[in-house]
């Protein structure tokens, strides 16, 4: 992490797997070496996109081993923690910082209801059992809950929760809560909003599954954000987006799933009860990487 923290493109790795579910050490790699050598500013493996909830507890442990090794201090490397129970979290997170990555981004998967009181409870015990820089994780359309200014507010008391990965699609919510917090949790985009918005705004980059097909355009969008060149980022972005929408109809890991297969990375198939896209899904997904000019795996 540099002074001024994370920031940029941090591509939510896929995690690689057989039929068996036997994780495929090499290929993530290959990835990410692929993704540092195209100028990624970081790498989140164990996001939505790396099939996490999916995952037994070694294969977690192993999958970010593999990555901090491979990444070779590079790139900071924030690994997602998982967990339903707010024990499991907490020995999650210690292990990854343990493992040596530079951040965690906590996600937290529900099944029972839970009260703002429990839900910021859970996320304040976990950045206590590290010492390393902290990434809120929100998906309200998956997990049915989401943070208010309130809660934000109030975990921001924690020195190392620094940072907020929303993927309500609000951009409106985004705008308040940066205009409050005023820097003091930085936010990054999902691919549910328009990245260059975010952008506009503050933003501190783009975490999301679609910088691991596109790389090098969203590193572009992000830096013609940086030089503000609006009219160009807009154009751009048009460009970008049947991307996002691709995979709003199929299924998130599904599509990125095809399209690195598409690209030469034989990552294998989603996790059941995820279904693998069918050869029609493929072709369209092929064919919006096309117009995009992401064929060529480098």
């Amino acid at each position: 992490m540099s002074e001024k923290g994370f920031s940029g493109i941090f591509p939510y790795l896929v995690t690689p797997f057989d039929d068996s579910l036997r994780l495929k050490e090499d290929v993530l790699a290959d990835l990410v070496n692929h993704l540092i050598s195209k100028g990624v500013h970081g790498l989140t493996p164990l996001g939505s996109t790396g099939e996490g909830v999916y995952l037994p507890s070694d294969t977690k442990k192993r999958t970010v081993e593999v990555v901090v090794r491979a990444a070779g201090r590079r790139v900071p490397v924030i690994a997602g923690v998982n967990e339903m129970t707010t024990a499991g979290a907490i020995k999650q997170a210690a292990e990854f910082q343990r493992i040596g990555v530079d951040g965690i981004l906590v996600i937290l998967p529900t099944y029972f209801p839970l009260s703002e009181r429990q839900i910021v409870g859970h996320f304040r015990a976990v950045a206590r059992a590290v010492s390393c820089p902290v990434v809120l994780y929100a998906n309200p359309k998956y997990a049915g809950w989401d943070f208010t200014l309130p809660m934000l507010q109030e975990l921001a008391e924690e020195p190392n929760i620094l940072y907020l990965k929303d993927a309500s699609g609000n951009t409106g919510k985004l705008f308040s809560i940066m205009s409050a917090l005023k820097g003091r949790i930085r936010v990054f985009s999902a691919s549910a909003h328009v990245p260059l918005f975010v952008f506009m705004m503050g933003g501190a980059g783009w975490m999301a599954g679609p910088a691991c097909l596109i790389p090098e355009q969203c590193i572009e969008l992000y830096r013609l954000a940086l030089e503000k060149r609006w009219e160009k980022a807009l154009e751009l972005q048009k460009k970008l987006w049947p991307l996002n929408v691709a995979f709003q109809r199929y299924s998130l890991t599904p599509c990125v799933k095809a399209g690195l297969e598409i690209q030469g990375f034989p990552v294998g198939p989603p996790a059941p009860p995820q279904k693998p896209l069918s050869e029609e899904e493929k072709k369209a997904v092929s064919r919006v990487l096309e117009k995009i000019g992401a064929l060529e795996s480098g």
